[in-house]
């Protein structure tokens, strides 16, 4: 059978929190999609330049990242939990609807800090609950959960392209053959923009451009709202939205009390151990854990390695997603804006595929082995497009690729570092943070460089950046290598332990058997 029984019966037992929690993450997808297509239009509706709008970049990734780090904080209780999802999901639809109306880059920027604030609190918690509802069998459900992110992702740009601006924001006569030059050239730091015009911002003053993107921000924000909704139904049937009328959790008949009694105790010890290993709370909570102290070195090489595998590949999703359209608007001027912008389509289209090709191999393939093959998969394309740079029938087969390699990368580090830690580590919040970080500080600093270097330093840094991913993850294997043998030695030195605690009883109950014999 394709799917485990045991995993069916566990899903339908849990069906509603986590079809609410993938619709969560669809909203992710949605908002961490649409700035590639829409960059060079929402540079001509700020009026600026390349430089000046990648820290929107920044601003949305910086504010992810503080929102996965303070994500596990809502997670104490299920109210908590889904009241942060409810507020998450609306700000996504309410940062969509005003985007138009941001007309310089700070005003876009500080939108894009809030929405990057709401998607950093949705990631954490999502993947802390499914972690926590289906522990060792979570893996197939983290790869439907970032599905989800792949399926918003992809929604995003098929919905930009259809109104992406094709002449720039200059005039429609005179000026429109200049302005693009003037941005090429702008990219490729050539002396013709010097003589041509300015290295200033892309001015739409007198000109025509027609800000027809707006109406594709509205249709995405009217799409996101069902997600909220759907949240809002979970706390409903939860009986845990405090205005409404009998609003505390349903009672429990007799034979599940009697049964909650019973394993009350055990409950409590369970979440007293995880408390004290250090849970899946927020990552400023795991850091201050005074029970750390006398862990290996392993168990936190193990997070630090996992974490900068993340950085580097989550790094890299970023980056081609925010600057794979801006790249090929460059280095191939025969392609059309509107052709160039079906690359985040396809790109997106292919993580949506490769996650949902990943939940049925989570079943046959072991999450070390998944990554293994993605990594490598990914060094291999990335490394192909740079040799067939001229290519644009390639760079669309291996944006495809890329994508696909690089689909299942973060749900399989997060099941195998939590596998490796038993569940008791911090695991989930240092890899979101890392994953946060990575496309953080990458989408910086490949903005700068391309502003710089060219085009060209797209692919190479896309090459260096993998490479240094693989030898990464090469590390983490080796230190999940030295935690088991410390684990085995641990047990060993129990079991010992054990043996003598027994034989030391055995023995003593034999003296007393033998002097009571005697005595008699």
């Amino acid at each position: 059978m394709l799917v485990d029984d045991r995993i069916v019966v566990l899903f339908k037992r849990n069906a509603h929190h986590t079809l609410t929690y993938w619709s969560v993450f669809f909203s992710f997808g949605l908002c961490i999609a649409f700035l590639g297509p829409t960059i060079l239009d929402l540079q001509c509706q700020t009026n600026s330049t390349l430089s000046q709008i990648t820290w929107v970049f920044f601003a949305q990734q910086f504010c992810l990242l503080i929102g996965s780090s303070i994500g596990g904080i809502f997670k104490k209780t299920l109210f908590r939990a889904l009241g942060a999802l409810f507020v998450s999901a609306l700000v996504i639809s309410v940062i969509f609807a005003i985007i138009p109306f941001c007309n310089n880059v700070l005003l876009l920027a500080i939108a894009m800090a809030v929405s990057g604030l709401a998607m950093g609190i949705i990631d954490t918690i999502a993947n802390i609950q499914l972690v926590t509802i289906y522990q060792k069998d979570s893996a197939v459900f983290l790869q439907a959960l970032h599905f989800f992110i792949g399926f918003g992702a992809l929604v995003s740009p098929l919905i930009a392209d259809s109104f992406l601006s094709e002449t720039g924001c200059g005039n429609h006569t005179a000026n429109q053959t200049e302005v693009i030059h003037h941005f090429r050239s702008m990219l490729r730091n050539s002396p013709i923009a010097e003589h041509n015009i300015t290295l200033g911002p892309l001015s739409h003053e007198g000109g025509s451009w027609e800000p027809s993107v707006h109406t594709a921000f509205w249709i995405m924000a009217c799409i996101n709202l069902p997600v909220p909704l759907a949240v809002l139904f979970l706390m409903y049937r939860e009986r845990l939205i405090p205005c409404l009328p009998n609003s505390t959790p349903n009672l429990l008949d007799k034979d599940e009390l009697a049964m909650e009694n019973q394993q009350g105790a055990e409950g409590e010890e369970v979440e007293e151990r995880e408390h004290e290993a250090g849970g899946h709370g927020d990552i400023f909570g795991c850091c201050q854990n005074d029970n750390l102290r006398g862990l290996p070195v392993s168990f936190f090489m193990i997070h630090i390695f996992g974490g900068l595998v993340l950085f580097m590949t989550d790094g890299i999703v970023g980056v081609y997603a925010g600057f794979v359209y801006t790249f090929a608007v460059e280095a191939h001027p025969t392609l059309s804006h509107q052709t160039a912008g079906y690359l985040h389509s396809i790109f997106w289209a292919a993580i949506t595929a490769g996650r949902l090709l990943s939940i049925p191999l989570s079943f046959r393939i072991q999450p070390m082995k998944l990554l293994m093959i993605n990594l490598v998969g990914a060094i291999v394309t990335v490394l192909m497009l740079l040799i067939f740079y001229n290519s644009s029938i390639f760079l669309f087969v291996g944006t495809g690729l890329c994508g696909l390699f690089l689909s299942s990368i973060f749900p399989s580090m997060l099941a195998y570092t939590e596998d490796i830690l038993d569940y008791q580590g911090c695991a989930t919040s240092v890899l979101v943070t890392s994953a946060g970080m990575g496309e953080m500080v990458m989408q910086v600093v490949m903005g700068q460089i391309i502003q710089t270097k060219g085009s060209y330093s797209f692919l190479l840094c896309g090459v260096i950046i993998a490479c240094m991913g693989f030898v990464f993850f090469i590390g983490l294997l080796l230190f999940h290598r030295m935690h088991r043998n410390y684990l085995l030695g641990t047990s060993k030195k129990s079991t010992m332990v054990e043996e003598a605690a027994a034989a030391e009883q055995n023995g003593s109950a034999k003296t007393e058997a033998k002097e009571e014999k005697e005595s008699s």
